[in-house]
């Protein structure tokens, strides 16, 4: 698989899709620019951020907030409050368990059900 082609098919920021699975995780990828997506968290499942291609803002509740590069990689522990933003397109890759719900304990309007990143 292309990452790059598989990103090329994804219109919406905030809209993971699934593009495989590897025993009980999803390994999925999204764009992401602004900043919509509430602070939540996974109370029973770690998620794994990997930049592919620009910056990402990553504020852990009342942890501080950092910035993520291109290249780096961020493991949110389960039930830590969190959430990113981006100010220019940013390409990520997530690694989620496969019971974890894409804003975790809030619902929103940009929240997608597993089937929704499924399509």
């Amino acid at each position: 698989m292309n990452l790059l082609d598989a990103f090329s098919k994804i219109d919406d920021y905030y809209a993971p899709k699934i593009i495989g699975s590897v025993n009980e995780t999803y390994v999925k990828i999204a764009k992401i620019k602004g900043n919509r997506i509430p602070l939540h968290a996974h109370v029973n499942n770690d998620e794994l951020f990997y930049i592919i291609d620009g910056e990402l803002q990553m504020e852990l509740g009342d942890r501080g907030e950092f910035t993520l590069q291109k290249g780096e990689l961020y493991i949110v522990p389960r039930g830590v409050k969190h959430r990113v933003s981006s100010k220019v397109e940013c390409k990520i890759l997530l690694i989620e368990g496969k019971t974890t719900r894409h804003t975790g304990d809030v619902s929103s309007e940009i929240t997608r059900t597993i089937k929704d990143q499924l399509s």
